[in-house]
């Protein structure tokens, strides 16, 4: 079916839920209200490394305020993210501390009748601290000698050691590397760094808890997962699944950090039962940037290759600092393998991988998760290989890619898929056109105080991490759904699928007016809980269209079949020769014979037939697990302005390029591809996380200067801003569709990167490129006879 014979699908239509967000009043976590509520806030360790040898809530309780310490949780150490496998899952932490790793980590709670009490009581409680010697880097923690972080953790039923602040490690070898480098025409070997910039979400963590009577919680809490927050708040409370139900609330942004259950969260649970009432705690934006960033990573790649360009064998070694905390170490060690080896053909290749404890924020997913790190690294290496053997960039990837019809491991060695759709030649050759490639300047060509610059860079992100393989997965990826035709013909969409603001349940209500063959008007997204819904893994990963909308789907052609037998019964013609198209006129799904056109009736019609003669509801509950994970691939061309004198960097224009197979919906794919520009120029150019390496205190906590975030007014002008998608069907997703999410920022740190270079002729492989890098490198190039960046070892 093509894209012009779609009803609901890539058509123009209002968000479903665009007036409540326009007008105020949809309900996040911290809109939501119980009546008898007390205000919970939490006290946090000023310290990044310290013993606590006491807690003290006694004036705290003389105020009437419920206390919680260490001594009132359960000793359960957990990991807040479920979706690694058991074998894979490094747990270190309890609902408050059994000692402070970071500065803003949660000690002691407390609840009380009012938000000005709660605070009063906080500031009463006294702890007395040890102070210990901080690690505040990675080079500090694998020192001989250096504290430790964690002693021990828990993984599946038993403690294991921490060595040297080494949280986990990883290798994966393919091919003979040394062979392979002995092979190659020559070699070149450079260093990166990324920063551990903060998610700058809008919605900070939040969190309600309503006790009842016979033991049981409900709660509204800030995350993408409300099973995964049920599962592990009734691991850790002892309580059964049946009596822990998590409601659904709209989500204000999260990037990957609240693909956990936020650590807010059990505590909260823990003042509500203490205290037998609802307990509501909403966080600071100070507290929020004390509770997760984006992993840092050290990256060192050593790429082979024969003088017609093509790759013989390539070594990376990664250290990433992971904070406090191990949120999922191991599966991001497997990402940066993954991501790396699945940009281009390597025959041979050999990866070292090491996560490491600090005493800083613990880092969790953000946008990409390891695929903008890996993508940074690759993306610049083979433009520098392509400027060595003066071949254009654009030719020299397309040559050597992972394209149609190749193996790629997608978001590491367990997740391997075979590539069935594939949009990057048709990309590249808009956006090259689009951006005016053919006349960017040379490298280092331009003089005076305004030098503009071009650079491309391409990249992806898998849909979901599902693989073939039926056991020894590392992480969890399936998804369930309920459709439902109501008495009136209309449908109800039910679905655990966290939406985290870019729309993704209303391409998937799409998805199943399509199927079903109604208006897209008729198709309801239902309010849900864990208790009305069957398992979704988690929104990440941008697996919610291809992975949730899949499950959807199957659940829909469920019922379309049995709207078509009934149907058949009904009008008394086989059910093979009916078809349902959507009427705009009716406001329905109309259902007929086209053999025998008088025969028809419309879908409530139907259902009121099947009420009336008592013969039941037409219902589908499905889930379903993908089992390949097809590349979302997007390519960028940028072009920036670079002041020389300031450092300053200014994006004149940018091609953003998808292919996300059949778009569901363009104009939120669209905005998805903006969004990633935006988020991924700060993580170029401005954004950064930053502790004073003597106190562990945050240095960076404004969103203005120390923390800065791209604004609208920093992006390009809309007529030099380009947003186009592939013509490609994915065969294995939902109509053809596939992911956009992450994919839209993954290739962007890259492409400034090499557009930097472009206008100066300088090499940045540091991250941000602020401008006192900028102005720092200049003057170094003033100062010194320039030699070539990148010198050939040559055979």
């Amino acid at each position: 079916m093509s894209a012009r014979q779609y009803k609901a699908i890539g058509s123009k239509a209002h968000r479903k839920d665009g007036l409540a967000k326009v007008t105020g009043t949809e309900q996040y976590a911290p809109d939501v209200s119980v009546p008898r509520a007390w205000f919970g806030r939490v006290l946090r360790s000023p310290h990044a490394h310290a013993r606590i040898v006491s807690v003290d809530t006694s004036g705290a309780e003389a105020m009437g305020a419920v206390c919680l310490t260490f001594a009132d949780v359960p000793k359960i150490k957990y990991n807040e993210r479920i979706v690694s496998t058991p074998p894979h899952l490094y747990r270190d932490r309890y609902v408050l501390a059994d000692k402070a790793r970071h500065v803003g980590e949660a000690i002691a709670a407390v609840a009380a009748p009012t938000e000005a009490l709660a605070e009063k009581a906080l500031r009463a409680i006294k702890v007395e601290y040890e102070v210990l010697p901080a690690i505040m880097s990675a080079d500090d923690a694998l020192k001989a000698g250096a504290p430790s972080v964690h002693e021990t953790v828990r993984l599946q039923d038993k403690e294991i050691p921490i060595e040297r602040n080494v949280a986990v490690s990883r290798l994966v070898e393919v091919g003979d590397v040394e062979k392979g480098f002995s092979e190659s025409d020559a070699i070149i070997e450079r260093e990166f760094s990324t920063s551990p910039m903060y998610h700058a979400q809008m919605e900070t963590k939040s969190v309600v808890c309503k006790p009842a009577a016979d033991g049981s919680i409900t709660v509204w809490a800030s995350t993408q997962s409300i099973h995964n927050t049920r599962q592990l708040l009734a691991e850790i409370y002892g309580l059964p699944l049946h009596k822990v139900n998590v409601k659904r609330v709209a989500l204000g942004g999260s990037f990957g950090s609240s693909i956990q259950m936020n650590s807010v969260t059990p505590i909260c649970v823990g003042l509500a039962i203490k205290s037998r009432r609802p307990v509501k705690i909403v966080t600071t934006r100070e507290e929020d940037m004390y509770d997760h960033c984006r992993y840092q990573t050290h990256i060192r790649l050593k790429l082979g290759y024969r003088k017609d360009g093509s790759l013989v064998a390539g070594h990376m070694t990664a250290t990433v600092e992971i904070g406090a905390h191990n949120i999922q170490a191991y599966p991001f060690l497997g990402v940066i393998a993954g991501f790396w080896v699945s940009l281009y053909k390597l025959p041979s290749m050999k990866y070292e991988g090491r996560a490491i404890y600090t005493n800083r924020t613990p880092s969790c997913a953000m946008q990409g998760f390891g695929a903008p790190q890996a993508t940074f690294v690759t993306e610049v290496m083979m433009d520098e290989i392509a400027e060595l053997l003066e071949r254009d960039p654009v030719d020299y990837k397309l040559e050597q890619y992972r394209g149609l019809g190749d193996t790629f491991w997608g978001h590491g060695p367990t997740v391997k898929s075979v590539i069935l759709s594939d949009g990057v030649p048709e990309l590249l050759k808009i956006g090259a056109e689009k951006i005016g490639w053919a006349g960017r300047p040379r490298p280092g060509s331009q003089h005076g105080r305004l030098r503009r610059g071009i650079g491309m860079a391409r990249g992806f992100h898998c849909s979901g991490v599902g693989h073939p393989k039926a056991t020894g997965a590392e992480m969890i990826d399936y998804s369930g759904a309920i459709v439902k035709v109501n008495e009136d013909g209309s449908i109800d969409y039910i679905q655990s699928l966290m939406d985290h603001g870019g729309g993704t349940n209303e391409a998937i209500a799409r998805i199943v007016a399509e199927e079903i063959g109604v208006p897209l008007s008729k198709v309801g997204i239902s309010t849900v809980d864990t208790g009305t819904t069957v398992y979704d893994v988690t929104t990440h990963a941008t697996r919610g269209v291809f992975a949730g909308g899949a499950a959807a789907h199957k659940a829909a052609r469920t019922v379309k079949a049995k709207i078509l037998e009934y149907a058949g019964r009904v009008l008394d013609v086989m059910k093979e020769s009916l078809v349902i198209e959507p009427s705009e006129e009716l406001g329905q799904g109309v259902i007929y014979c086209p053999s025998y056109p008088e025969r028809r009736m419309t879908l409530g019609e139907l259902a009121k037939y099947l009420q009336i003669n008592s013969w039941g509801t037409i219902a589908a509950v499905e889930s379903l697990r993908q089992v390949t994970a097809p590349p979302a691939y997007v390519t960028y061309f940028v072009e920036v302005e670079v002041d020389t004198q300031t450092g300053h960097v200014r994006t004149l224009g940018a091609a953003l390029g998808s292919d996300c197979g059949t778009v569901i919906n363009p104009g939120l794919a669209a905005g998805q591809l903006v969004g990633g520009l935006s988020k991924g120029a700060g993580f170029a150019l401005v954004e950064d996380h930053q502790w004073n390496p003597k106190t562990g205190e945050l240095t960076s906590k404004g969103f203005w200067v120390d923390c800065k975030t791209p604004s609208i007014l920093e992006s390009p002008v809309l007529e030099r801003l380009h947003t186009d998608f592939a013509h490609t069907y994915e065969p294995t997703g939902p109509f053809g569709a596939k992911g956009v999410g992450e994919a839209a920022l993954n290739p962007a740190i890259a492409a400034y990167a090499n557009a930097i270079h472009n206008a100066l002729g300088i090499r940045f492989r540091e991250v941000p490129i602020t401008p006192e890098k900028i102005l720092s490198a200049l003057a170094a190039a003033n100062e010194a006879p320039k030699v070539a960046e990148a010198e050939l070892v040559a055979k």
